[in-house]
């Protein structure tokens, strides 16, 4: 299970990217705005691969319980 921490930072990562992504935007920084969403993408993979950890650890455990 994830913990606290990692679901914290994922979230950051997924706000503080989507904040630079729009002021590249808005400032016409191509820069900025694909370091956005490279930050975005980062906090959304995390968070994905961390699910995927979740229902991992509870097949094994529900397996392990049937025994």
């Amino acid at each position: 299970m994830p913990n606290l921490n990692n679901k914290v930072e994922n979230a950051k990562d997924k706000v503080v990217g989507k904040t630079k992504e729009t002021v590249g935007k808005v400032t016409d920084s191509q820069e900025m705005e694909l370091k956005g969403k490279l930050q975005y993408q980062k906090g959304n993979s995390k968070e994905k691969i961390d699910k995927t950890e979740d229902k991992i650890e509870e097949k094994l455990n529900d397996t392990l319980n049937e025994k």
